[in-house]
């Protein structure tokens, strides 16, 4: 029998990256399975799903706005009737589709697709990436079958005999690198044998690490490193020629990144925000990181995914708001203290969890 499989959710690639990992898995597991994907129109979700080949419908859904404009207000109060829409759209289109499980990975239209599924008796898995969930997979907890999460005591939020605890699935890019050797690398034009940094802001850039970084490029430069550092789409654009006339030999500059085990294998020591995806990911890859957490993440999840690894002595965290004050010392330190970098590649690689994915699978077929 021909399985039929709606995932959705999205907004960023830590959303977006797990979604595709489950759906390129099952379509491994059931060869001729249909997909389909439900996306937020205007959010990156729209163009990586089809880039990977697979289809997906937009809603024209949104989340809370938590600034106090008047456009906000507005929005806000907008935002029951924009989500009730969604559910419309989607009960019509799961009762064309026919799928045998909605799958949720986060983000704005996850919320409609989980709520309509409900109401439709189809039934439903979460995958919650975070320590610390949002408001919507808290609110759909209770009514979906099953709920895969990657932190231990998750019971505070959701009821304790949905949960499974399989870890984040991360691309299988990620999971090759122990397959593959630095030496082998051609990327960038890196020196393979130099002691290199990457600095990552997660899939859309982060401003913060951008700024700390083009401020302390002069007192890199005098270092014995080289810099592999992704600004993010809007950072580049935006500052372009002035990143061009920092670029050199050592110093590699670029909006995205898409052969990330290729920098990953390279890096001798890591600078990223603190999204699930991107600390799972951290965790197979065992190199030292120093964890900047997004401070307007949703119930600030990122600070609190960060202390868990800071709670083992896996990595070092610093608070976005001392970030332009202690990221650069913080980082010189590093680079010269080999028995530090080493004490917490151990730590950060004890916390990797490399079967999460097959976890994952295994609860959908269950279901």
């Amino acid at each position: 029998m021909k399985r039929r499989f709606i995932i959705s959710g999205g907004g960023t690639g830590g959303h977006i990256f797990p979604a595709l990992s489950i759906a390129n898995r099952l379509k491994k597991e059931f060869p001729d399975a249909e997909f389909l994907f439900i996306g937020a129109e205007g959010k990156m979700e729209m163009t990586k799903v089809k880039e990977a080949g697979y289809d997906i419908i937009g809603l024209k859904v949104y989340g809370i706005n938590r600034s106090l404009s008047l456009k906000s207000i507005v929005e806000n109060m907008k935002l029951p009737f924009v989500v009730m829409k969604s559910i419309k759209k989607v009960k019509k289109i799961m009762r064309e589709f026919k799928p045998d499980i909605v799958i949720g990975v986060g983000g704005f239209a996850s919320g409609p697709a989980l709520k309509a599924a409900i109401s439709l008796g189809i039934k439903t898995l979460i995958q919650e990436q975070n320590s610390f969930p949002g408001i919507t997979n808290k609110l759909l907890a209770k009514k979906v079958n099953k709920i895969c999460v990657a932190y231990s005591g998750l019971e505070k939020y959701f009821p304790e005999d949905k949960i499974v605890l399989t870890g984040n699935p991360v691309r299988d890019i990620i999971l090759d690198i122990k397959n593959k050797k630095k030496e082998n690398i051609q990327f960038l034009d890196l020196n393979n044998h130099q002691k290199t940094i990457l600095v990552v802001g997660g899939s859309l850039g982060a401003k913060t690490i951008n700024e700390c970084l083009f401020n302390g490029l002069d007192e890199l430069k005098k270092l014995d490193v080289q810099i592999i550092w992704q600004t993010g789409e809007l950072f580049y654009k935006t500052h372009r020629e002035q990143l061009q006339q920092q670029e050199n030999e050592r110093i590699k500059i670029v909006p995205f990144i898409t052969e990330m085990d290729k920098a990953y294998i390279l890096a001798d020591i890591i600078v990223s925000r603190a999204g699930a995806i991107a600390i799972s990911e951290l965790t197979i890859v065992g190199k030292p990181v120093i964890l900047i957490p997004f401070p307007y993440a949703a119930e600030d999840h990122q600070t609190k995914n960060a202390q868990a690894l800071v709670e083992q002595k896996a990595a070092i965290m610093i608070p976005d708001s001392e970030a332009k004050e202690n990221l650069l010392p913080q980082l010189i330190d590093l680079i010269f203290n080999e028995d530090k970098c080493r004490f917490l590649a151990q730590n950060i690689s004890k916390m990797k969890q490399e079967n999460a994915i097959d976890n994952i699978i295994q609860e959908i077929i269950k279901l």
